[in-house]
């Protein structure tokens, strides 16, 4: 069986809030998807970022009074 899909789509606008590495953004149809993960430097920076310091685990209080 052969199926076969003509398809036309015109974008004016596309406004996108946030993408997050395991994000999808699909216009139109297609049979499969594959994974692509790419990583750009746009900032020029030329080495590995410093380590982040660790804080004394702080008592968390909740903001909202809940029963014991």
């Amino acid at each position: 069986m052969s199926i076969i899909i003509h398809q036309s789509i015109s974008i004016y606008l596309i406004k996108i809030g946030a993408i997050t590495n395991s994000s999808v953004l699909q216009i139109g149809s297609t049979g499969s998807i594959q994974a692509q993960s790419d990583i750009y430097n746009t900032g020029g920076y030329t080495s590995s970022a410093e380590e982040e310091e660790k804080e004394a685990a702080t008592e968390i209080t909740p903001l909202v009074p809940l029963a014991p």
